[in-house]
């Protein structure tokens, strides 16, 4: 593919500087510009460069999906929203202004693809919100959070995964009193202590729970205890749950703790700890180049590896890479499979990813680096997309088809030489294949001036001279009408 090099939209380090989730701002990276849409002038999302001109297409036609949080250099504006982006790297949703949004993703719930992501207060370790469910047409569905003694919108945005049962894992961080004594601080101490919930999204109610100071005391943690921390204003986050998901064909749990370098098996029944991977009281002997620090997103992939995103900092203590480990029970010892290496020096302070999709390629969020990168299953690069400046949490590849409630957009441009000018666009729609513009005296005498195929989140046609109403059509890729709307001028 031939290099293309979109200039890009400026977002600079993120305004967003979690307790214990910060990264390092990297004061280089280039600044440029957002979208600026005719048809919604109240949209301004960043635009990306992509070093080798698209996401490959080998593993059919996906979307990425981000939730970028930054401040622009250029005119001092903070964008926080979710995106959703076509291989080449354009719009195809965008959900601006609307509040702090992590995690957004594409899952399944009653059988049915939903699109969910976590919002609320992200001033982590003291995070409080819910995670919000929608369907296929954008409209909400539920919204879910802790259940039992906690309350529902304590739930902490680090992890929002359905399951196959129709429940939700979903974290916490609760204050909680404990001695500090073997860390430097009081006997009558405080910490965030982590909480991990399985929780029936339908009834609310949690079915599994554990707390993680049952099993993981204060003196694991790889955290630096500073001065002021440990009382109840300002407990020790001495764990950071930051991820949990199914293991052992859904018999245990996997949960990945930052601030103790660890990944613990859970029994799911009985909440019992099997195992650590890693950190001061690992159960494996760690091979060459297995031993991770500050990582996220541990899981059990089909094959039998367990993949994360290993941070290695902040503080940085290594490079930062995705990586694929044999865990092998038996022996206790746990070795590299592959690695899959940034592309230059980024490193990575804060959040980050690893998916694998259904072709084995694997998907990276750099966390609080503004890259998304897509590698083959045995580590070689294809693909790396920036969209300059900020964070985001996890980045995802997803297959998704949606028809949003809401009509599409359009507008007319002021006549030049006896050509008008139409834009087109419909924010979330995943099916339209082409526009169609009609015109006429009234609505009831209209007839078609042309047809053009979508270019992106906006489409220009230039019209001749028409009637005094305007209408255009979504098509779909059969030429079927999915949608209309009439043309008005351009505000804003």
């Amino acid at each position: 593919m031939s290099k293309m090099r979109t200039v890009l939209a400026g977002l600079a380090a993120s305004a967003l500087l979690l307790t214990g989730c910060t990264g390092e701002a990297d004061d280089d990276i280039e600044v440029a510009e957002r979208w600026d849409f005719h048809t919604r002038p109240d949209l301004g999302p960043p635009k990306v460069d992509i070093d080798s001109g698209e996401f490959p297409d080998d593993n059919g036609n996906l979307e990425t999906f981000l939730a970028p949080k930054g401040q622009t250099k250029t005119d001092d504006k903070s964008w926080v929203g979710g995106l959703i982006l076509d291989a080449a790297g354009d719009p195809i949703w965008v959900r601006e202004n609307s509040g702090t949004l992590w995690d957004l993703r594409v899952q399944e719930y009653q059988g049915e693809p939903v699109l969910t992501w976590w919002e609320g207060l992200a001033e982590t370790p003291h995070t409080a919100g819910e995670v919000v469910i929608l369907d296929d047409s954008y409209q909400e569905i539920a919204r879910v959070g802790m259940g039992g003694e906690l309350p529902k919108d304590s739930s902490d945005l680090h992890e929002t995964t359905i399951t196959d049962d129709d429940t939700m894992f979903l974290l916490s961080y609760v204050k909680t009193q404990t001695d500090l004594s073997e860390v430097g601080g009081d006997a009558d101490g405080w910490v965030w202590e982590g909480v991990v919930q399985e929780v029936d999204i339908a009834t609310g109610e949690p079915l599994f729970e554990w707390r993680s100071l049952d099993d993981v005391p204060v003196e694991q943690s790889e955290a630096e205890f500073k001065d002021g921390e440990g009382t109840e204003d300002e407990p020790y986050d001495y764990i950071h749950l930051n991820s949990v998901s199914e293991d052992d064909d859904g018999s245990s749990l996997l949960v990945s703790a930052r601030n103790t370098h660890a990944v613990y098996q859970l029994d799911r029944k009985t909440a019992d700890l099997n195992w650590v991977l890693g950190g001061k009281a690992s159960d494996f002997e760690m091979g060459e180049g297995a031993t991770f620090a500050w990582q996220h997103d541990a899981q059990r992939r089909s094959d039998g590896t367990l993949t994360l995103f290993d941070n290695h900092a902040a503080p940085r203590l290594g490079d930062t890479r995705g990586l694929r480990l044999d865990v092998d029970e038996e022996d206790k010892r746990a070795e590299v499979v592959t690695e899959y290496p940034a592309p230059d020096d980024r490193s990575s302070g804060s959040q980050g990813n690893f998916q694998e999709l259904d072709n084995g390629n694997v998907v990276l969020g750099w966390g609080s680096q503004p890259f998304v990168s897509e590698y083959t299953k045995d580590g070689k690069l294809l693909t790396d997309m920036t969209f300059t400046g900020g964070s985001n949490y996890r980045a995802y590849r997803f297959d998704w088809h949606a028809q949003p409630t809401a009509p599409p957009t359009a507008t007319e441009s002021e006549p030049q030489a006896g050509v008008t000018r139409i834009h087109m666009s419909w924010n979330g729609a995943t099916e339209v294949a082409s526009w169609r513009v009609l015109s006429g005296d009234d609505e009831d005498h209209l007839s078609e001036n042309t047809e053009v195929e979508r270019t992106g989140f906006e489409t220009a046609a230039d019209i001749a001279p028409h009637g005094s109403k305007i209408v255009v059509e979504a098509l779909d890729a059969d030429g079927r009408h999915l949608a209309s709307t009439r043309v008005g001028p351009r505000s804003g």
